[in-house]
């Protein structure tokens, strides 16, 4: 077995591997790198980040979000979402977003991996999973930035925060949320808790 066949069968459908994996496997590594870019066994993503293709009955499949994110970042805690889950809260958001946002500990600015945009957001803490209420918050610190009017959806917040737990919403605030998003928080739990009393 030659050395470039000792490296194939390290590599699994839809991994990504940066150089330093690789060359684990590899004697003489930017050579197979080289080599297997030239057969299509290996994509380039990035400087020195690779996707060994799945191969579907549509062609080559996209490496994985998350997979491709825990190589680039060569960590695992990060966050993975959209402006489009906000559609989901049923305040109003109905738009189409093509962007992908990681909130992690390590990189911020917009990187393109693959042939894919990504919007890494350097953040001190964040949520393992997303929950209504963390994405609630986060629909108000990115209230700038999302097509609907401020104003309406606002008042949908107000009402959706009404359907949630308010002790959780206030923390998930306090946690992840900017000083104006605190700040509407903590008044609209004040004034939910005056309603009730």
């Amino acid at each position: 077995m030659s050395k470039l066949d000792e490296l194939r069968k390290h590599l699994k459908p839809g991994g990504v591997y940066r150089r330093e994996n690789l060359a684990q496997w590899s004697t003489a590594v930017d050579r197979h790198i080289k080599e297997l870019l030239v057969t299509e066994e290996l994509v380039k993503l990035s400087a020195g980040l690779y996707l060994h293709p799945k191969q579907t009955a549509f062609g080559r499949a996209p490496a994985d979000d998350a997979i491709l994110v825990a190589a680039f970042l060569k960590d695992k805690r990060f966050l993975i979402t959209s402006p489009n889950a906000y559609n989901a809260l049923g305040v109003g958001a109905t738009q189409l977003y093509n962007e992908t946002v990681i909130y992690n500990h390590k990189r911020h600015g917009r990187l393109t991996l693959g042939s894919r945009s990504f919007d890494f957001r350097r953040r001190p803490c964040f949520p393992q999973k997303l929950t209504e209420e963390f994405l609630l918050v986060d629909l108000v610190n990115n209230l700038k930035k999302v097509a609907e009017d401020d104003q309406l959806l606002l008042w949908r917040v107000e009402k959706k925060a009404g359907q949630l737990n308010r002790k959780t919403l206030l923390q998930i605030a306090n946690e992840f949320g900017t000083v104006r998003t605190r700040k509407f928080f903590d008044a609209l739990v004040s004034n939910m808790a005056k309603a009730i009393s």
